[in-house]
């Protein structure tokens, strides 16, 4: 159901759509008007929540392909100009997690695999966007890390990545401010998806203990959590913000030592949230071919 006008008549593609934080995104985007397109891997559930969408009263349309290729890119932007007329926003939050691991034994597979998915996909969905974003003065916003920010251990490579998308934002950012475009990066902290459960990711337990009592606030963000901050990014009520790095990350990227146990019990239950969230924890961790 439509629930607000933020985005009221704005067109956005998001890449990593269908599971995790995207699927969250999506949803937060058509609640408050915006047309979406839905775009991941084949084997990602993105018809599943574009559908979910339109039973709500969105509009949605789903587009599967590797965007970290140039044809797939340009088809996907290609659809969201034929089915709705413009594009007004890219969410380049398409990322991998395949792997934790000292670097000496940290997998060359894994690493070109980070390269392919979580720089390349980023780098042809903006070039191949921007013409399009020229002519709606719209813009870009890119999903960093807290470690891209601060380094993480046993996760040097994935960190490295992120800390590339950190000042590629902020490169786009005042080369396409004379086109009129925005470019700003949400870098989330411990969220609670596939990829920070021992169960569903790389992470042990032990990791995800430590995780949670190194963030202030004791706990994992929520998808939706995350969600609420591209919007605010997206809409207009963040004209004047671009080249920003907004960190939502529970504390954790200024914290020093295991301060969550201390955390007051307002700041460890998790809000419910207006989203009905299908597909958080189906995020793939696995390398796919």
């Amino acid at each position: 159901m439509i629930t607000g006008n933020r985005l009221k008549d704005k067109v956005a593609i998001v890449t990593g759509g269908g599971t995790g934080i995207g699927e969250a995104i999506c949803k937060k985007f058509a609640q408050e008007g915006a047309r979406v397109v839905v775009a991941g891997f084949p084997d990602d559930p993105v018809a599943k929540v574009a559908k979910e969408i339109k039973e709500k009263g969105g509009t949605a349309i789903d587009f599967t392909g590797d965007l970290s290729t140039m044809a797939d890119a340009q088809s996907c932007v290609k659809l969201a100009v034929k089915e709705f007329g413009k594009l007004d926003i890219l969410i380049n939050n398409a990322g991998v997690f395949p792997e934790v691991n000292l670097l000496q034994d940290y997998s060359e597979e894994a690493f070109d695999y980070m390269i392919k998915n979580n720089l390349r996909s980023a780098f042809l969905m903006s070039k191949v966007a921007l013409p399009e974003l020229h002519k709606t003065k719209g813009n870009i916003i890119s999903a960093g890390s807290e470690a891209g920010k601060i380094g993480i251990a046993q996760n040097a490579p994935y960190g490295g990545t992120k800390g590339f998308m950190h000042a590629f934002i902020k490169g786009l950012a005042v080369e396409q401010a004379q086109f009129g475009v925005r470019c700003n990066l949400v870098g989330p902290g411990p969220i609670d998806t596939a990829w920070t459960h021992a169960s569903t990711g790389p992470m042990d337990s032990k990791m995800v203990k430590t995780m949670k009592e190194a963030t202030p606030m004791g706990r994992r963000g929520t998808p939706e959590e995350v969600a609420n901050v591209y919007l605010f990014l997206a809409s207009e009520e963040a004209s004047y913000v671009t080249g920003a790095l907004y960190m939502v990350d529970g504390g954790i990227t200024v914290a020093k030592g295991g301060v969550g146990g201390q955390a007051d019990s307002s700041m460890k239950d998790e809000p419910d949230g207006e989203l009905k969230l299908k597909h958080s924890k189906e995020g793939h961790t696995e390398i796919r071919e």
